[in-house]
């Protein structure tokens, strides 16, 4: 089935990255002020989901799904909850961090929302690739990321082992109270390899030291 790619809101500063990771047979959900993006992006939506508080509704021809202003959803949730009914289980989240930092943070449980529905998901802004690592699903960083760090995401993850690092660790435990895998590296010429045994990680992969 094909990738769904979900556009929020948030500031994107340039686009040339994040148009060549998009596919032409990938479906496009637009959610309100994400259609802002449209033009940087240079794709046209599939669907179009929001309350129109952020962004006018443009009249496209593409299938619009309009919502209320007061609800317990906002537009991008509802857009992964809508993209999971329709049978989508490959994601791409662009424009869902950065600014406002609730929002930012909201999205990033997203990510956790669909690895627990058993879904493939990715957010990415020009710098930087979110993925969620969980039980029996290892995740590798290759040395083309020069950078990469692991927080803890919905409870302690335990059994936390990397290989392939400059920092290795054996059945470690990161806490939301001791987040230490920030800023770890893959060995020159190798790929570092994540496994836990419980609970979940974000994965951030850097492209560069931009702070």
């Amino acid at each position: 089935m094909k990738r769904c790619v979900i556009v929020g809101g948030a500031p994107i500063e340039n686009y040339g990255r994040l148009r060549q990771a998009l596919s032409e047979s990938d479906y496009l959900i637009y959610c309100d002020g994400g259609l802002r993006h449209r033009a940087g992006l240079r794709r046209e939506p599939d669907l179009i989901v929001g309350d129109f508080d952020s962004h006018p509704d443009p009249g496209l021809p593409a299938e619009t799904i309009r919502l209320p202003r007061e609800k317990d959803d906002t537009d991008t949730v509802f857009a992964a909850r809508e993209a999971l009914r329709r049978g989508f289980r490959d994601f791409l989240l662009l424009g869902v961090f950065g600014g406002r930092l609730d929002h930012t943070m909201a999205n990033v449980s997203i990510l956790l929302a669909l690895d627990k529905k058993g879904a493939s998901a990715a957010a990415m802004d020009e710098y930087s690739q979110l993925s969620v690592v969980s039980p029996g699903h290892p995740a590798w960083v290759p040395d083309t990321w020069p950078y990469f760090s692991l927080l803890a995401i919905g409870g302690p993850a335990r059994g936390v082992a990397i290989t392939g690092a400059k920092f290795p660790l054996t059945d470690g435990e990161i806490t939301g109270e001791y987040q230490y895998g920030v800023s770890n590296e893959p060995l020159p010429g190798q790929t570092a390899r994540i496994t836990l045994r419980e609970g979940s990680l974000l994965l951030v992969k850097v492209e560069r030291d931009w702070i």
